[in-house]
């Protein structure tokens, strides 16, 4: 499959006409490999700040291997990313808040003891937020994590990332794993915590789901970046909706 490559250029916006000159992420002929498979393939991207860039591709394509050297907790086999200007390490930390696309914390934790983890670890958690975002959820606080169904675990692990003050958040999968009657309430949760001049990247195959509160989006396909651009691209240039040309792209 080829797709022509527009110009990345973002809509003019309050927001991103206040960005700063450097981008919030850079990413350089950046290869990560496993054995014999190539997870990530020599990806080239820049993303300013003030976006919220949605990272698609089927399962398989390097979405979670990207999202995870970026957050530190994964190594490229070879290339560079910088978050602000900054290499990824322990300074970028303090810029990164990361949702990984399966639960990182004890069962027997309460939702409680959670809250008082990230205030404690994070200087930039902001717990009236937190506990805000729970209400409106309909979590209890009191609730171990083990009596919590799987769609509401999902729910605890995204306040407690969007709760933090970071310039970069990013977002494995958070609506996979949820009905789709909470899938509105996830994605409100999303945008109730985005803060102008902060950038978010959700990776998601769910397209029709997010597509209404994305700026950018990213293709990718074994580990290859075919595609970044607005939204606006798709559906000013090829009249047709993000969604519906993601399934005409990957379909089988």
């Amino acid at each position: 499959m080829t797709i022509e490559q527009p110009p990345y250029v973002p809509a003019p916006t309050a927001v991103s006409a206040a960005a700063p000159a450097a981008p919030l992420l850079t990413c350089h002929n950046l290869t990560k490999v496993y054995g014999a498979t190539v997870a990530l393939d020599n990806f080239n991207i820049t993303v300013p700040a003030g976006r919220i860039v949605g990272l698609l591709g089927p399962n398989g394509s390097g979405k979670t291997t990207l999202l995870k050297m970026i957050a530190g907790v994964s190594h490229p086999t070879s290339g560079a990313i910088l978050v602000n200007g900054i290499a990824v390490g322990e300074q970028t930390k303090a810029h990164v808040s990361f949702l990984p696309e399966r639960p990182y914390f004890s069962r027997s934790m309460r939702v409680r003891d959670l809250l008082a983890f990230f205030a404690d670890f994070y200087s930039d958690f902001d717990l009236a937020m937190a506990h805000d975002m729970l209400a409106r959820l309909g979590v209890n606080e009191a609730s171990a994590c083990s009596a919590l169904s799987k769609g509401t675990v999902e729910k605890v692990q995204l306040v407690l990332v969007m709760s933090r003050h970071a310039a970069l958040y990013l977002l494995d999968e958070p609506i996979g794993g949820v009905d789709p009657a909470a899938r509105d309430y996830i994605l409100q949760t999303i945008i109730r915590g985005y803060r102008p001049g902060s950038t978010i990247i959700l990776s998601t195959h769910l397209v029709r789901d997010v597509e209404e509160v994305l700026d950018d989006f990213i293709l990718l396909r074994y580990g290859q970046m075919l595609l970044h651009a607005p939204v606006a691209y798709v559906t000013q240039e090829k009249g047709t909706t993000l969604d519906a040309y993601f399934r005409e792209e990957f379909r089988c």
